[in-house]
């Protein structure tokens, strides 16, 4: 215990974001331990321990490229978003038309040799949040015209949605919203903001426009399907049903870590849908604890960006912080029946591969940007007790 506690007492930057996702992390392994079952079962032979050391390899790597990203300094993204940004582009037009097609979503690219598969949306959203907070701290003037913002802000933006829209909308989305945000946080004219709001709608109808014509190609079908049975409470579906029913089943403290009963019905229980599994397993205690977590990450960020010396990383720790966010709201929001299914993942608790490293990126970028506001109040103490001591 001593030694954990130097650990912690050694680290830089926002020690509070630091616990936040070391208890992530635990609940993750926890988690998805016992709701794999029914996945291990009909495919191991219920060797449950197998998923269990992947899912451990999986945040050990995580936690790795997480130190290394908090080590490094920050600003090193700003000479990198560009070719970030293109290499993500390329990513989702070559998973667009050779992704590995998964529930009828192209979202995924194969890896070679370790079986494994890659949803190049999970580092589009980091390449372009990077890429938006640089060009917000470095292009005020630039783009203060309107003709001038079109290149740095609009194109990037609507581009990289457009494309990830047809096989996930609610990425789409949710990303378009996060970069909205960040143009609010970095204090561009709302009338920019509007007219990119104005260019999703259209460039969105385009794309429901052509589901039409070519639904093998956009999934307009299944964009309906979901927010007809949304619509319709009358008319829910199974999963909705199971996971009220594992709600419903955790009450105030739940039925006991391992003792859920829904995961055996529950479909994707160990990853859209674990946050209805920890309900009934933690209860609602559990349940608001976690959201609790999210919530507090978001306050830790706000506060992070109050201090920022620098508009880069004050943006930047806040993109992406609300992108993690948003994406947890909108998955606990499913399992609620606040939203339509949407397929998202619970950041850092769902098992995952590349989705939770990528996820620990971000991670380690917004303790990066903390590490440096630290230093920068401590440089700043120094020179103010110098100047009172002279």
């Amino acid at each position: 215990m001593t030694h954990v506690i130097r650990i912690y007492q050694g680290l830089k930057g926002d020690k509070i974001i630091w616990m936040i996702v070391t208890l992530l992390l635990l609940m993750s392994v926890l988690a998805v331990y016992s709701s794999i079952g029914s996945v291990a079962y009909k495919e191991h032979g219920g060797n449950t321990e197998f998923y269990l050391i992947q899912q451990i390899v999986f945040i050990a790597l995580g936690v790795g490229v997480m130190w290394g990203m908090y080590r490094m300094d920050y600003r090193i993204f700003a000479k990198l978003a560009p070719f970030m940004l293109v290499g993500a582009v390329l990513l989702l037009v070559y998973t667009f038309f050779f992704g590995v097609e998964i529930n009828s979503a192209k979202r995924w690219i194969s890896i070679p040799w370790i079986d494994k598969t890659f949803q190049t949306s999970d580092f589009a959203k980091i390449a372009l949040i990077t890429y938006l907070a640089r060009t917000i701290a470095t292009k005020q003037d630039v783009i203060k015209n309107l003709k001038n913002a079109w290149v740095p802000i609009f194109l990037p933006v609507i581009l990289v949605t457009i494309i990830i829209a047809p096989n996930n909308l609610s990425t789409a989305a949710l990303l378009f919203i996060t970069c909205m945000l960040m143009l609010f946080i970095g204090r561009i004219h709302m009338k920019y903001i509007l007219y990119l709001l104005l260019l999703a709608v259209l460039f969105g109808t385009v794309v429901v426009l052509l589901g039409f014509i070519f639904p093998e190609v956009v999934r307009v079908e299944t964009w309906i399907h979901r927010i007809t049975d949304f619509v319709s409470m009358n008319d829910e579906t199974f999963q909705v049903q199971q996971a009220k029913i594992a709600i419903a089943n955790g009450e105030w403290i739940g039925v006991g870590p391992g003792k859920s009963l829904q995961k055996n019905y529950l479909p994707f229980s160990f990853s859209d849908c674990i946050y209805a599994i920890i309900c009934e397993e933690y209860g609602l205690i559990g349940g608001l604890a976690i959201l609790g977590m999210y919530f507090w990450l978001l306050i830790r960020c706000v506060k992070l960006v109050t201090k920022s010396p620098k508009a880069f990383g004050a943006i930047l720790a806040m993109g992406l912080c609300l992108d993690i966010v948003i994406n947890a709201f909108a998955n606990i929001s499913v399992s609620v029946q606040l939203v339509p299914a949407t397929g998202l993942t619970l950041p850092l608790i769902s098992m995952g591969g590349t989705s939770l490293i990528l996820t620990c990126l971000s991670f380690g970028i917004i303790l990066s940007v903390s590490r440096f506001v630290e230093d920068y109040s401590a440089s700043g103490m120094v020179s103010q007790e110098k100047k009172v001591v002279s």
